[in-house]
């Protein structure tokens, strides 16, 4: 127990050749459940491994126990040696040295990681502490240096701010900047790139492939996106309910996956798969299409806001139209102004000019009031289900809520009809008397589209509907909203920075950048040849594994893309 006790001075920079970390008969329990059964692995110093799997496969778990941050009731079993000592049996004060300095961690969420009322410059001196450094000026530079190397423009003004006054992919660039500030030997990324836009992901992941070759540091990936696995890791660990489906080399896996979890894994990714919808898209499935007006008319539409005295365009004379029965997508990086342009087809704000109509009635320029009646047609789903459901109602009265406020029916039809739109999402009436906490992220997000159903709409915004939800989840919600579409004849707009899951979903685009449209089209066009370097580049971004079938755009196709010069 002593040589347990003693922190060697290698487990700080371990040197060896034998494997950085190794995991045997791993184990973890809550309240005497247990939920990771037997689990092993090793990953080699400089190497890169990915541990893939859905919600509730054990992967967080898994590397909550590796950095001793298990909650309380919790309890792990088993044998994790860093630097060739089991470091699952050192006790707390032995172990805490290791923890951001040896061993780093980039959390999912970085909302909760990080202090609301400190600046953001004040908790990266802490981290800036663990490099041995002692001049505060030195620290402060190397805060700066690191903040730049993960793509924040302007380190000193987020070195300045509150959490508060940074957007969500600032938040998580800057957890990834203060756990490699350090330069640990091992990095443990938990889902770090699945709050960011693709390019901002792809500059994100290429930061950590330098660092991992320049530094040789070792990356253990926690991800559900199987194509960024495949591009980015030497090694896979499939998990599901806990226990390993399968491990190998990443080629392996990927191209011959053996288990047949592994297998569905591979086809519920987007990019690995862009035409697996594409009977349901067919518009010829669709009702009320052909020879109609457009259902969606965007014509010339501007939008400014004051902001600390200055002007911003945050929509600047955009101009779409999307045919009944069809599927719409905006895309663009994070304020290219896709959320400002839904609020306006909501009429959630005012156009300074332009006109946009739904079905033929004009939303601008009416009032709250008067907008009742296109609200009946124009339906929403959030980004968030598990936000966006009041966790206090019950499934029937979270889907009944617009019936009732709209009086349409009597309570009995009401009651049919809210019956009759989860049956559409395929829920039963089982789930009726349950409350939000007591779904999973794909029923709960079926549970937001019933509830934008049970009006009988005719256009439906969804805003990022599958963003917070795996990506065999979000398979389900696609399968469902084409579904719909085809037997209900639903007019959607689709907005996302998800550029393979709009290739899989949508008819037509349009690429925003700054408020602007650069360029749009069908979407077989605009994927197969952008003429927008920005276009392209946000088609490059978009991780497709390494032995994808087709490349969303061609290399030529890129080369050509490239001349353009952006702006």
């Amino acid at each position: 127990m002593a040589s347990q006790d003693r922190l060697t001075p290698t487990l700080l920079h371990p040197t060896t050749t034998a494997p950085l970390l190794k995991v045997r008969n791993l184990s973890v329990s809550y309240d005497r459940q247990e939920v990771v059964h037997d689990v092993g692995f090793e990953l080699g110093r400089g190497k890169s491994l990915a541990l893939i799997g859905e919600s509730g496969s054990g992967k967080s778990t898994i590397a909550r126990a590796l950095l001793r941050l298990l909650p309380g009731g919790a309890a792990a079993s088993g044998h994790v040696e860093f630097g060739g000592q089991d470091v699952l049996a050192l006790p707390e004060r032995r172990f805490r040295p290791l923890r951001g300095r040896a061993i780093g961690f980039v959390p999912q969420d970085p909302g909760n990681a990080l202090n609301p009322v400190r600046k953001i410059g004040v908790q990266a001196m802490e981290a800036a502490a663990l490099t041995g450094e002692t001049d505060a000026a030195i620290r402060k530079a190397l805060i700066l240096e690191t903040f730049a190397q993960v793509g924040l423009d302007n380190p000193q003004r987020v070195y300045d701010s509150y959490p508060h006054q940074l957007s969500g992919g600032m938040l998580q660039r800057v957890l990834i900047g203060l756990a490699v500030l350090p330069r640990p030997a091992l990095l443990v990324a938990d889902e770090p790139t699945s709050a960011l836009d693709v390019t901002i992901q792809k500059r994100i992941l290429d930061l950590l492939s330098r660092l991992q070759q320049d530094l040789d540091i070792s990356l253990l990936l926690i991800t559900h996106d199987l194509a960024i696995a495949a591009e980015r890791t030497d090694g896979l660990v499939v998990l599901k309910n806990g226990s390993v489906q399968e491990a190998g080399r990443t080629s392996a896996v990927f191209s011959s996956p053996a288990s047949a979890y592994a297998r569905k894994l591979h086809a519920d990714v987007p990019a690995l798969n862009p035409d697996r919808y594409v009977k349901l898209r067919d518009p010829s499935l669709h009702r009320h299409e052909g020879g109609q007006a457009p259902k969606i008319e965007v014509s010339a539409v501007t939008k400014t806001f004051a902001v600390d005295g200055k002007v911003l365009t945050a929509v600047d004379n955009v101009s779409f139209t999307v045919p009944a029965g069809t599927t719409h997508a905006l895309v663009g990086e994070s304020g290219s102004g896709k959320t400002t342009t839904i609020r306006l087809l909501l009429g959630l704000d005012e156009p300074d000019s332009g006109k946009i109509s739904v079905a033929g009635e004009r939303v601008s320029g009416r009032s709250q009031q008067s907008l009742r009646s296109v609200w009946r047609h124009l339906q929403l789903v959030y980004q968030n289900p598990f936000t966006s459901l009041d966790p206090t109602w019950t499934v029937e009265r979270l889907v009944r809520e617009p019936v009732d406020r709209f009086r349409i029916g009597t309570p009995l039809e009401r009651s049919e009809q809210v019956r009759e739109a989860l049956a559409n999402v395929g829920l039963g009436e089982h789930l009726l008397t349950r409350k939000p906490g007591a779904l999973s992220g794909g029923q709960r997000q079926r549970v937001a589209i019933a509830r934008s159903l049970v009006l009988k709409p005719d256009v439906i915004v969804l805003d990022e509907p599958t963003s917070a939800l795996d990506v065999s989840v979000q398979a389900d919600i696609v399968e469902v909203l084409l579904t719909l579409q085809a037997r209900l004849g639903l007019t959607y707009i689709f907005v996302s920075h998800d550029l393979a899951l709009v290739r899989q979903l949508a008819h037509t685009v349009s690429v925003m950048r700054r408020g602007s449209v650069v360029e749009q089209g069908s979407v077989a066009d605009i994927f197969e040849n952008p003429q927008h370097a920005y276009t392209a580049s946000l088609l490059e971004s978009i991780p497709s594994g390494i032995s994808a079938t087709r490349p969303l755009v061609q290399p030529k196709q890129r080369r050509v893309a490239r001349q353009e010069q952006i702006a």
